[in-house]
């Protein structure tokens, strides 16, 4: 247990149509309330509101303008993208946006990736939506684009999708952000983690399904010749729901609008020990990081409860 680390999926659109004002002042709340407590801190891709049943004109905040601001105003955490929709910005592009962001940050920086799935957004900002294999095909290109620009001065790559001559991204980031890649599909993109990403997110699955994914990447590892140890592997937890009764942490998920028990997601519901227990299985699959959702933001319980009641438990397991 003792490997196991955290971080905590800051709230980067409105579900309730609380504007982006106080949304900005209810995340600098947690954030300064986490400090020192948790190491990461993950912010999601979405030009607008992702949930079906969420008005679109609710305010939403841009996910790399957002990650750039907290990262200068909170410098104990490690920032990243869960994830980056790699077709939004192109890779040369990005590469030089992190290698800046790196540099600014001092080293803060993971970078998160993924092939994209939000039609709706693709369509209401303008940008072609492929089928699934080529925006799998177009994040594996995007690494390689990425990765060259980032070790060699200048850097050329010329691919289906993406090509560079002769590009520079000086200063070269110095440490190399790890890259992760995000994603459950098994023919494909589990095949691009295995050869392309440092860390691989399972996002959001239950304990079970996380299990099958991480079989998956082993055998895709050892058909492409990757050492299945060398991925760090993380995972997402949607739905963090902790109380001081079975009950009560049931009713603060069945409140949250990420929580559908019908839709199998990973959740963490109960008192802290269940809360504990349910973690320990994580790490036995060798999760190193969990990225968690509060159920019940932006109230700070069960942020605090997690931090101050559930991680004591875990720490005194591994001692």
């Amino acid at each position: 247990m003792s490997g196991l680390e955290f971080g905590w999926r800051m709230a980067t659109f409105s579900t309730d149509g609380t504007p982006g004002g106080l949304l900005m002042e209810q995340v600098e709340d947690h954030l300064r309330r986490l400090d020192g407590q948790i190491g990461t801190v993950w912010v999601q891709d979405h030009l607008m509101p992702e949930m079906p049943w969420t008005p679109p004109a609710w305010d939403c905040l841009e996910a790399w303008s957002a990650l750039c601001h907290w990262a200068a105003a909170f410098p104990s955490y490690r920032f990243g993208n869960i994830v980056l929709a790699s077709s939004y910005r192109s890779p040369a592009l990005l590469a030089k946006m992190a290698a800046t962001t790196q540099l600014l940050t001092r080293g803060r920086l993971i970078l998160g990736l993924g092939a994209g799935w939000h039609e709706g957004e693709y369509r209401a900002y303008g940008y072609d939506y492929p089928t699934p294999r080529e925006r799998i095909a177009q994040l594996a290109e995007a690494v390689q684009v990425i990765r060259a620009m980032w070790t060699a001065s200048p850097a050329t790559f010329q691919g289906r999708y993406y090509r560079v001559e002769q590009a520079y991204c000086n200063p070269l980031p110095n440490p190399v952000p790890p890259i992760m890649i995000g994603g459950a599909g098994e023919q494909l993109t589990l095949r691009v983690v295995a050869r392309h990403a440092d860390w691989y997110n399972a996002p959001g699955l239950p304990i079970e399904v996380v299990r099958r994914k991480l079989d998956v990447l082993r055998e895709h590892c050892a058909e492409v010749g990757r050492d299945y140890d060398s991925i760090f592997k993380t995972g997402s937890v949607g739905v963090v729901a902790i109380a001081p009764t079975r009950a009560d942490a049931e009713r603060m998920a069945e409140a949250s609008p990420f929580y559908n028990p019908e839709t199998p997601t990973a959740a963490l519901i109960g008192e802290p020990g269940e809360v504990a227990e349910q973690l320990r299985a994580f790490a036995e699959l060798g999760i190193g990081h969990l990225v968690l959702r509060f159920a019940d933001f932006p109230r700070p319980d069960g942020a605090m409860r997690f931090v101050e009641q559930v991680m004591p438990l875990l720490r005194e397991a591994s001692a």
